[in-house]
């Protein structure tokens, strides 16, 4: 059985951001939505989201590069001079290693931004993370841990099959989607023995910027059985704080809309939804 859930991350990031997601639910292939909670649009998404029952919404955790919920005198280890989570994810690692200052931070942090979710009222779906960095062993433990007080029951694990990127481009040289698939791997095992939801494959992540409509419809013809998530980044327009350079934000948007996209998914015979539309089918 095909099971597809399509998200877009960054819902909060931006008015843009929000345009888009709603845009794509309501008139195309979106199914789900990972809430920043604290950025800076975020009550905007959240009240959409409200108006949208059916867009399914979960916590897109930032641990890097983003707007922290708590006040930044309480994170020195990971806070830069300019307020916002520090960018420099090998460094930030490896402090999370050796400081147990950093680490009671993190959790600290952590903590809020599901405790910030909750005061949303709004069911959680699913939970991943800015730049997938909740793969880090020690901040996936911490994740597994915090977020089992919180509901938590899915969470996303970034691997994705080079075969299916192949088979939806032809020819195309896809960029190396991640250099962490052993921490995937693993991250995948706890998350098993946690009693969580997880997606057999994650698409878009060599793509991650880059999903046109071509693309997503090519994955979409190429979705195998099992649980599938495809992520994508859309939005209305560039130009927001926040956004990631290179971003061919417009055109994600368009993929989820596209027709050829909305054929693709009826064709492949998936049942789309939510993670939470999942939980307790086989």
């Amino acid at each position: 059985m095909k099971r597809l859930v399509v998200t877009a991350d960054d819902f909060g990031l931006s008015r843009e951001v929000n345009d888009a997601v709603e845009q794509a639910h309501r008139a195309g292939i979106l199914t789900a939505a990972s809430l920043m909670v604290s950025a800076p649009a975020a009550a905007d998404a959240v009240a959409r989201a409200r108006r949208m029952p059916s867009l399914r919404v979960g916590l897109h955790l930032v641990m890097v590069e983003a707007w922290p919920t708590l006040p930044a005198a309480q994170l020195p280890d990971l806070v830069g001079p300019d307020g916002l989570i520090r960018s420099d994810m090998g460094r930030l690692g490896l402090d999370l290693a050796l400081k147990a200052s950093a680490r009671r931070q993190l959790a600290a942090e952590i903590a809020a931004q599901f405790e910030a979710y909750r005061a949303t009222g709004l069911p959680l779906d699913h939970v991943n993370a800015h730049k997938h960095f909740h793969v880090h062993p020690l901040i996936a433990g911490a994740v597994l841990a915090i977020g089992r007080r919180y509901g938590m029951a899915a969470i996303r694990v970034p691997r994705e099959p080079r075969a299916i990127l192949r088979a939806a481009e032809p020819g195309a040289t896809p960029k190396p989607a991640l250099d962490i698939a052993p921490w995937s791997a693993l991250l995948a095992v706890r998350a098993r023995q946690a009693g969580l939801l997880i997606p057999d494959q994650t698409l878009g992540l060599a793509w991650s910027g880059a999903m046109n409509p071509g693309r997503v419809a090519g994955l979409l013809a190429n979705l195998p059985a099992g649980l599938t998530e495809l992520y994508t980044h859309p939005a209305s327009a560039g130009g927001f704080p926040g956004e990631a350079p290179g971003y061919a934000y417009a055109a994600e948007r368009d993929a989820l809309i596209a027709a050829e996209s909305i054929a693709a998914v009826k064709a492949s015979g998936a049942v789309s939804g939510g993670f939470s539309d999942f939980l307790t089918r086989p």
